[in-house]
């Protein structure tokens, strides 16, 4: 049995998208060598109170890069038990698993969900859970692989871009809300002492476009970052359509070559047949002129 760990998507050094490229990458390669999973595992904290934001956007991309019809293989492990009360425990699992917005929707498709307490033992009774399991490609393989879909056109890739666009969206929102309660407190500083808030509405009015600079230099940024991942694909796309074209190419060389051996060999063959027909016509001739020149002894 072999166990795969990918990072998470709250990754501190690595954005989403560099995590999902590493991701997609690795499962379509090996894919391509005929490999697929026979488990697919997601680690939840039980000590967490409530599943964050964090945990739900994470959860979602699990999901598209499982896909809907790989969740049987799918076992969502909680961890952590040791950091909480059983009793609120059982009540955070039952949330759980009967909340539509959190884990019962992919319960309810053959995923199952178990308590991993930290022993070996544990361990294993969740890895003998996939013996049994016929593997299968996950979502993310089958689009890069076989619909060879770039990997912004997948369904992990465009669910990405959704959140985020949701993110530059919510951070346009909290940009704009600053930029109210700015002149909020402008409006009010001008109340109180006019000389004095005009240089505070000047430095906080010089942090906001700083801010929005970076916002959207970041952007500028993503935009370039994407577009280059796009040319890349398309790049090692026709690189291998390339390689595909030569190696058929190759191969009928081959064929034609085996062809004409073949028949080269065959016409060997016809000539050494002839060949030996003549030898024994001439052999027959010598020995009728021997017997025929002769002398009969009685």
């Amino acid at each position: 049995m072999r166990l795969i760990d990918t990072p998470g998507f709250d990754d501190t050094t690595q954005s989403d998208a560099q995590i999902l490229k590493m991701i997609a990458e690795y499962l379509a390669n090996t894919y391509r060598l005929g490999k697929k999973l026979s488990g697919i595992i997601y680690m939840h904290r039980i000590s967490d109170p409530k599943m964050s934001g964090v945990s739900k956007r994470n959860f979602g991309m699990f999901r598209s890069l499982c896909g809907e019809k790989t969740l049987r293989n799918v076992v969502i492990v909680t961890n952590m038990w040791g950091l909480v009360e059983q009793h609120v425990g059982d009540a955070r699992e039952h949330e759980l698993a009967t909340d539509d917005t959190l884990f019962k929707p992919v319960l309810d498709k053959g995923a199952v969900m178990v308590r991993h307490d930290g022993t070996v033992e544990s361990a294993h009774r969740v890895l003998q859970s996939f013996v049994a399991n016929h593997p299968e490609a996950l979502a993310i393989q089958t689009e890069v692989v076989d619909d060879q879909r770039g990997l912004d056109g997948t369904t992990a890739g465009l669910a990405l871009q959704e959140e985020m666009t949701r993110q530059m969206e919510e951070t346009k929102r909290r940009q704009e809300e600053q930029v109210k309660k700015v002149q909020e407190a402008t409006a009010a500083a001008l109340r109180e002492q006019e000389e004095r808030q005009a240089a505070e509405i000047g430095r906080a009015k010089l942090e906001m476009e700083e801010h929005m600079r970076r916002a959207q230099e970041e952007q500028e940024r993503e935009t370039a970052r994407q577009a280059a991942e796009r040319r890349q694909e398309e790049e090692r796309r026709r690189e291998l359509e390339a390689a595909m074209a030569a190696e058929q190419e190759a191969q009928r060389k081959i064929e034609e070559e085996q062809r004409r051996v073949q028949a080269e060999m065959e016409q060997r063959a016809r000539e050494a047949e002839a060949e030996i027909v003549r030898m024994r016509e001439e052999v027959q001739r010598m020995e009728n002129e021997r017997h025929n020149g002769g002398c009969n002894i009685f």
